[in-house]
């Protein structure tokens, strides 16, 4: 794990002007380049544009809302222009003479710090894996190794990170963060739970609910959904009621 706060400040911000109806008014030369596009090209048009039709609510929500499940609201990551970014977003409302007169978005681009290569062309369509997820705690972002990655939780747009002994905030949905993983070892059981095979040690049957126990000092339980169970069953190769062997 690795804060970024020192590497932040070497990178260059993408920063874009919003009016009150977001859409783009200015551009620098950062986001241009992320985005692929000239100033003429994006001058006037609304942000939700540039992004994937299945990301647009997201970012619809970013922009209009202030709500945030901790007292001082990290920057925003979410993934924009899906495969292919992961970046860091921090949302300003601008004001003018007390009315609100539009928004400023400053974004870091963490997908080579976050993420690894493609390894051929077949991988070229598929969004780019994560080896580091991007967590807040203690107003700090940070930077937390997958492999130490124990379970994920859906907290509406949030997932709850879980390590063996702690537990961050991270601003990219379950749905994202699935996407990103690799099948082998991360496994949704249930619409908000993934865990990583490698810490499972027990899964049971128990009043006609299934679950996963997780090794962790509190061996916590992870629900698992009827329509995973068989799935599940075969990936760990048992019945329900069987202890596993750790393979970490």
């Amino acid at each position: 794990m690795e804060t970024i706060q020192h590497q932040l400040q070497k990178f260059d911000p993408g920063i874009v002007w919003l009016d009150s109806g977001n859409r783009v008014v200015a551009v620098n030369g950062v986001t241009m380049k992320v985005l692929g596009v000239n100033a003429g090209e994006v001058i006037g048009k609304n942000i939700l544009q540039f992004h994937p039709e299945e990301s647009r609510p997201k970012v619809q929500w970013l922009l209009e809302s202030s709500a945030c499940p901790v007292e001082s609201p990290p920057p925003m990551a979410m993934m924009i222009n899906t495969p292919d970014r992961v970046l860091l977003i921090k949302v300003s409302k601008m004001l003018g003479g007390g009315e609100g007169v539009g928004t400023c978005m400053v974004f870091f681009d963490l997908t080579d710090v976050t993420t690894a290569p493609r390894q051929g062309s077949d991988d070229q369509d598929k969004p780019r894996l994560l080896y580091k997820i991007p967590v807040y705690k203690l107003n700090k972002v940070m930077l937390i190794d997958i492999d130490t990655v124990v379970h994920l939780k859906a907290e509406a747009h949030y997932t709850t990170v879980y390590t063996e002994r702690e537990h961050y905030l991270c601003n990219l949905s379950l749905s994202d963060l699935e996407s990103r993983l690799t099948k082998e070892k991360f496994i949704r059981v249930h619409r908000s739970h993934i865990i990583n095979i490698i810490f499972a040690s027990a899964f049971e049957k128990v009043n006609d609910k299934y679950a996963i126990t997780m090794e962790t000092p509190d061996e916590v339980a992870i629900p698992v959904s009827r329509s995973n169970v068989v799935m599940l069953k075969k990936v760990l190769g048992v019945t329900a009621g069987c202890k596993l062997t750790n393979t970490k």
